[in-house]
């Protein structure tokens, strides 16, 4: 069978070629795309990776195998398909919630207690170092009560928004 004047097996390796180009550049420029809200089952990964893997199959069953044209395509179409799924199940669905896990929230920091690093004016910021197991956290760090804080005093976290840590000078009971 041929396909504007191609044969089937060279249309599947060129598009093959072609898709596999086209998933490398945007897996390497995914972040110029990724202002683009498209709903989760258009993910152009998943889109460019099935074309891939149904080109590649496809070839590869034309090229070792004797089977129908047809046959070759639906066997693609189901290899592809389940590739794909198993893909965006075990790879990236972990990934992207992982990549939230390992950072933190700012409402993780209300009620930690802290150190201040560099002096809190009364209406200015300052800095704050908060120190856990897992490594330490400085942040930019204002007065909750628009109180100076001085260097070196240990400080309890009421607040945090927008990226400042809102503080008063911790007091032990």
């Amino acid at each position: 069978m041929e396909i504007f004047g191609v044969s089937l097996q060279t249309a599947y390796l060129y598009g093959l070629i072609i898709s596999g180009a086209i998933t490398f550049l945007f897996i390497l420029f995914h972040d110029v795309f990724s202002g683009f809200e498209l709903p989760y089952i258009f993910n152009p990964t998943l889109v460019f990776s099935f074309f891939t893997l149904f080109f590649a199959t496809a070839f590869l069953f034309t090229w070792g195998t004797g089977l129908h044209e047809w046959l070759v395509a639906s066997l693609s179409f189901v290899i592809s398909l389940i590739m794909v799924t198993l893909l965006n199940l075990f790879i990236l669905i972990p990934i992207s919630t992982a990549e939230e896990s390992l950072a933190f929230a700012e409402e993780d920091l209300q009620g930690r207690v802290g150190r201040v690093l560099t002096a809190v004016p009364v209406d200015g910021f300052g800095e704050v170092l908060i120190e856990s197991n897992s490594g330490n956290i400085a942040k930019p760090a204002a007065s909750y009560n628009n109180e100076a804080i001085p260097f070196d005093t240990k400080v309890l976290v009421i607040e945090a928004k927008e990226g400042v840590l809102y503080v008063i000078a911790y007091k032990q009971i």
